[in-house]
């Protein structure tokens, strides 16, 4: 038999997946584990591998194509293995005999869902569709629609026309960035433009400068709707501690000096470790809100905001309460070099239930962040600097950072979390007690 090609599910949550482009074309031999096709998810393209060597057939799927997760788009047959016969169009057709309605009329043929919902957006009759086969199929439809000019095919995802009829936006008007220029969600702006207002007299002058529009990436753009739905939905609070960072600082420098060789610790790497200790104390931390119920995640999977020239990614350290400090280490440089070159996997971002944001390398005092959703916090770390304070009556001058933690208040109160930043200052200042 030959192996089935399926839409896979690259996350948890996934319902389908955009194809972006076949590696292989149909009828080309192929090797297990070697790319074969590029999938679009929500949060990054990935190249899905061969589940068989043999020969590529009977590909059902098109670039662009909005596919549900586990429908079979392809078969790949090994060799020697009898392929299934595509069907094959009536060289010369016979007349056939019209089914008659009731009244006379013409009974209208059966046709695919696609067809269908291609119709219906050109407002086209199906009736008026002459059919090559038994069925009208996509292909008959965007022919009548050619030959008789009653539309104009916008190639776009289904998400991308629902997005644009909620907004008001134009797909016509709109650039896509998909295969042959389908338009994608990520392509459909928040609300539509405005209808530009009668042209100002205009007035010459000696430095007038146009303003730059920049087009954005699909990855900025599904991170900007997940951070407006976040902002709008979200209720949020902050909780602001500065806290003395000079354990820290020496914490870090012994495992620096002690280490074996491998990727160099850095505050985050700590920070996340001790976070996970944390969020094991005040679970209602490690929670996320979903429909009137707090659900309480079973793992603690630390996610680490990374920015890429795209945009923003979150992927995970898994476990990270049960990970050794160098572990952890080990793991965030792997997603930082992957992030950088663009080979993270679904599997990266999958399962985070909170999420730090460290600023400091920037020279960033301190920022609220936007908690990432579904989770119910996320910290925002800013630098370690010389400050002056108060230690034991006395003025005196002490490296200091300073946290903010976000939360959804509906997923979390001020006193737990107000205890759960408390707890984590303690083992900052005090890393033995995380030991």
């Amino acid at each position: 038999m030959p192996k089935e090609v399926i839409m896979p599910a690259l996350g948890m949550a996934q319902d389908v997946g955009v194809l972006l482009r076949w590696l292989k074309s149909e009828g080309e031999m192929v090797t297990a584990g070697e790319p074969l096709m590029e999938v679009a998810t929500d949060k990054v393209d990935v190249q899905v591998e061969a589940p068989a060597s043999g020969l590529l057939t009977a590909v059902t799927a098109q670039e662009g194509d909005e596919v549900p997760v586990g429908q079979v788009i392809g078969l790949i047959a090994a060799e020697g293995e009898e392929i299934p016969a595509a069907p094959v169009p009536p060289v010369a057709a016979e007349p056939k005999e019209t089914p008659q309605t009731e009244n006379g009329g013409a009974a209208p043929l059966p046709s695919s869902p696609v067809a269908a919902r291609i119709a219906a957006e050109h407002g086209v009759d199906l009736a008026d569709v002459q059919a090559a086969g038994d069925r009208i199929s996509k292909e008959d439809v965007e022919a009548h629609i050619r030959s008789t000019g009653s539309g104009s095919r916008v190639l776009a995802s289904p998400k991308a026309r629902r997005l644009a009829r909620e907004r008001g936006v134009d797909l016509a008007a709109l650039a896509g960035t998909g295969p042959e220029g389908a338009v994608l969600a990520a392509d459909v702006p928040l609300a539509a433009q405005p209808e530009p207002e009668a042209p100002a007299p205009v007035v010459h002058t000696p430095a007038a400068i146009e303003p730059e529009t920049q087009p954005v990436s699909r990855m900025w753009q599904i991170m900007a709707e997940r951070l407006t739905d976040s902002w709008t939905s979200v209720p949020h609070f902050y909780l602001v501690r500065e806290v003395s960072a000079g354990q820290l600082i020496n914490w870090r420098t012994i495992l620096n000096a002690n280490a074996a060789d491998g990727a160099a610790i850095t505050y985050t790497d700590l920070l996340t470790k001790l976070a996970a200790l944390s969020l094991a104390r005040f679970p209602r931390l490690n929670a996320f809100w979903d429909d009137g119920k707090i659900v309480t995640n079973p793992e603690i999977n630390v996610g680490l905001a990374i920015a890429v020239e795209d945009g923003l990614l979150v992927p995970v350290v898994h476990s990270a309460d049960r990970l050794r400090v160098e572990e952890i280490a080990a793991r965030r440089a792997d997603l930082v070099a992957r992030a950088d070159s663009g080979g993270l996997t679904p599997d990266d971002f999958t399962g985070g239930t909170f999420t730090i944001s460290n600023l400091g390398m920037f020279g960033v005092d301190a920022f609220n962040a936007i908690v990432n959703p579904p989770q119910a916090a996320i910290l925002a770390v800013g630098r370690i600097a010389d400050r002056v304070v108060a230690v034991d009556g006395q003025p005196a001058v002490r490296p200091m950072m300073t946290l903010t933690l976000s939360c959804d208040h509906r997923a979390v109160d001020g006193v737990r979390a107000a205890q759960f930043l408390d707890a984590l200052v303690g083992m900052i200042e005090e890393p033995l007690r995380a030991l």
